[in-house]
């Protein structure tokens, strides 16, 4: 058969439901087979959105989402996208074209060594120099991309290697099993657990991206130690339970980390260095077990004493097998923490001011949300907020990236979610910097036919940045701008625009446009004149009273 045919048989033999992307010059031979396939091609408007929004199908689906692109100008704009994909442990594969390699009349034009340039944000990248070969390049990559620790893999298939004949067929997947924690790490785990005072909880990263709820949540019921999430960790168990001490958004200064310092032992379960630390290591301290699929990377902030490596939901199951509830386990004074910090969050959820204090915009969108609707933040000051104040119920349901933390992923994110959960109500949270580096998707959204939520949070400033700008006692400066009118704008893609102006407004109108159906962008004027103070001032003062 034709190569390009065998590489969408191989692809369809990996279970790939759609490809995102930009097809060029160099794609049509793959992009003719991909007419004849199940595979439903997503044709977005920028190939970053496409990166983004295979990466975000990997995420929640454990499947390689796969997106596709021409050579150089289309490779490089997947660049952010196999970084975000390669730091979020989440699994993506990269389809590139190039000119013929056997023979071209067009010499050096637009070409680059684009498999070099993904080799450091990729954990596998290759040119397919035969259509022979593509059985295997195929299910190596989709191997590597998905095992543990997932990632970004590339492979670059040049146009006269598409258009070429091969008698090979898809090689199938082999049946493996994770492999599981060694029985003398568990003796070592379940004895430093009972023999502390203050055990504490911590999930991570990991613990989110396989079937590990429903052992925590019992290991958290059968045993009552208190735990508290990562920002990539919300929602693996319920936070909303009792046990449920906060998110630890920050590194330092919270009052979670009041409960950190208490505590004797940490049970790190899923913890990534890649993403922000939720607490820093400090040698003779407390003791830290880790609990994840591979050993830990360690770094000046962290140095685990003992490693249970292996299934997370297995070694969890151990744990709950053998670990005994003891009487000398003191939690109170994690009670304490919690009391504390959960006062704290209600702080400012009914603050009336407009432009709104993004406290009350992050109650008003739980209140509103059903307990498995979706949000996709992009990134900006209020992520702090979301991650800090929102409690998530559910696993994957509050979509943040605490790893590269790009800015422009949220709008393709939340539009590859409603892709996966067709069924359930997703909401996009960006800011306006971030919205307007992806903003051009909302035509594939609108195109798709998708019933979606875009809320922008309108400063007119890059937020972020002016708040660590302020922090550092800098003056304000170079980092304002102006926007469009985003109603207008969403009205010209054939999105319904709103704007609110009043603070009483949002809730009934994001009810409204979910309830409603289609694209709606809601422009939402904030205040984030309160961040230094709260942030910088007020938390790490009244945190060190508890």
């Amino acid at each position: 058969m034709k190569a390009s045919d065998l590489m969408v048989k191989a692809l369809e033999n990996e279970g790939v439901e759609y490809v995102f992307g930009i097809p060029g010059e160099e794609n049509l031979d793959l992009l003719d087979s991909l007419s004849r396939s199940s595979i439903k091609l997503i044709l977005t408007r920028h190939e970053q959105a496409a990166g983004f929004m295979a990466a975000t199908y990997g995420r929640l689906t454990g499947r390689a989402g796969v997106c596709m692109s021409t050579l150089g100008p289309g490779a490089t704009n997947l660049v952010t996208a196999a970084a975000y994909a390669q730091l979020g442990g989440m699994p993506m594969m990269m389809i590139t074209g190039q000119k013929p390699i056997k023979r071209s009349k067009q010499g050096q034009f637009q070409i680059i060594d684009v498999v070099d340039m993904m080799g450091p944000i990729t954990k596998y990248t290759e040119q397919i120099v035969s259509g022979d070969n593509i059985p295997s390049r195929v299910r190596e990559a989709f191997r590597l991309a998905e095992e543990e620790r997932p990632g970004a893999v590339h492979l670059e298939l040049p146009e006269d290697i598409a258009a070429e004949d091969t008698d090979s067929m898809p090689l199938k997947a082999s049946q493996a099993r994770r492999p599981t924690v060694e029985e003398k790490s568990v003796k070592v785990a379940v004895d430093l657990i009972q023999e502390a005072r203050h055990p504490l909880l911590i999930l991570g990263a990991g613990a989110n991206r396989k079937l590990t709820a429903k052992q925590l949540r019992t290991f958290v019921d059968e045993k009552g130690i208190p735990f508290i999430t990562t920002q990539m960790g919300k929602g693996v168990v319920d936070e909303t339970h009792p046990l449920f001490l906060g998110n630890a958004t920050l590194s330092a200064g919270d009052f979670v980390h009041r409960a950190v310092e208490q505590a004797d032992l940490i049970i790190n379960v899923g913890h990534d260095v890649i993403e922000k630390p939720p607490f820093f290591m400090k040698e003779g301290k407390r003791k830290v077990i880790h609990v994840n699929f591979s050993s830990a990377k360690v770094d000046p902030v962290y140095f685990p004493q003992v490693e249970m490596v292996g299934d997370i939901a297995h070694s969890i199951w151990q744990l709950n097998q053998h670990v005994k509830t003891q009487s000398h386990w003191d939690f109170s004074y994690f009670m304490k923490v919690k009391e504390a910090m959960n006062a704290h969050v209600a702080e400012g959820g009914d603050d009336p001011r407009f432009p709104m204090d993004p406290r009350r915009l992050v109650k008003l969108v739980r209140e509103v949300m059903p307990d498995d609707g979706m949000i996709a933040l992009d990134n900006g000051i209020y992520k702090i907020w979301f991650a800090r104040n929102y409690p998530a119920r559910l696993p994957n349901t509050v979509l943040l990236d605490n790893a590269l933390a790009t800015m422009g992923a949220g709008l393709p994110s939340a539009m590859a979610a409603k892709i996966v959960y067709p069924e359930r109500k997703v909401v996009a949270i960006c800011g306006d910097g971030g919205f307007m580096m992806n903003s051009q998707e909302l035509e594939t959204a609108v195109r798709l036919k998708q019933d979606l939520v875009i809320l922008i949070l309108n400063d007119s400033a890059y937020g972020m940045i002016k708040w660590k700008q302020a922090h550092m006692g800098f003056a304000n400066y170079g980092l304002d701008f102006g926007n469009p009118c985003f109603c207008k704008y969403a009205e010209a893609y054939g999105a319904k625009g709103h704007r609110v102006t009043g603070s009483n407004e949002l809730k009934p109108l994001i009810s409204q446009c979910l309830d409603q159906g289609g694209v709606h962008l809601i422009d939402l004027p904030v205040d984030y004149s309160e961040n230094d103070r709260i942030l910088n001032q007020e938390l790490p003062a009244r945190s060190k009273q508890v």
